[in-house]
């Protein structure tokens, strides 16, 4: 049976490595965008994950972001971006073999563990969940993929992936100096005299 194939380019941070926090689809705040680095800030080697939410700060996103974010074990840094934007940045050297078969655009080479969690995290997706399933064990769908390309069956099989890379620009975080300042402002340490 023929799949459906797909090709135009998604934030692939948010599709691999957002489920890795195991934060249960559905809770009531998800991330506006995901990165996996911050321009002069976080290189990809660090192995962080960014995400940005957009919320104004009452009391029931202040009680999400103390009891699913700021208490995650990966938790590193909160940071109020203004303008009713918040970042949130996650650790996950844990992972870091997945991280970095991600950056490559290995995602059929990630651990058991790692495709098990994306595939939960999507299990009632519906249609979504097909396309995960190929990008992550695409075996069964070169074909497909070779035809809707018009390349020849055997290029797909040699590429193995039938996802795209993730393109690094896209998943910057850029943001202007004055946010990088503050941060620098809250955590510099001052000499005395």
């Amino acid at each position: 049976m023929k799949s459906d194939v797909y090709t135009e380019y998604f934030q692939k941070s948010k599709v691999f490595l957002y489920p890795l926090l195991k934060l249960k689809k559905g809770i009531a705040y998800v991330p506006i965008q995901t990165y996996v680095c911050w321009e002069h800030t976080y290189a990809v080697e660090e192995h962080q994950l960014l995400c940005e939410y957009k919320s104004k700060s009452n009391d029931k996103f202040k009680l999400f972001c103390n009891k699913y974010l700021k208490s995650h074990p990966l938790f590193v840094k909160y940071l109020d971006l203004k303008d009713d934007k918040h970042l949130f940045i996650f650790d996950l050297k844990e992972h870091k073999n997945d991280f970095d078969r991600f950056l490559k655009g290995k995602y059929s080479q990630f651990s058991f563990n790692t495709k098990l969690t994306i595939l939960d995290f999507f299990n009632s997706s519906g249609h979504m969940l097909d396309y995960i399933h190929y990008f992550l064990s695409p075996d069964e769908v070169h074909k497909d993929y070779a035809d809707a390309l018009n390349v020849d069956v055997d290029l797909i099989v040699e590429i193995y992936e039938v996802c795209s890379i993730p393109n690094l620009h896209k998943e910057t975080f850029y943001k202007d100096n004055e946010i990088l300042n503050c941060l620098l402002t809250k955590n510099s340490i001052y000499l005395e005299k």
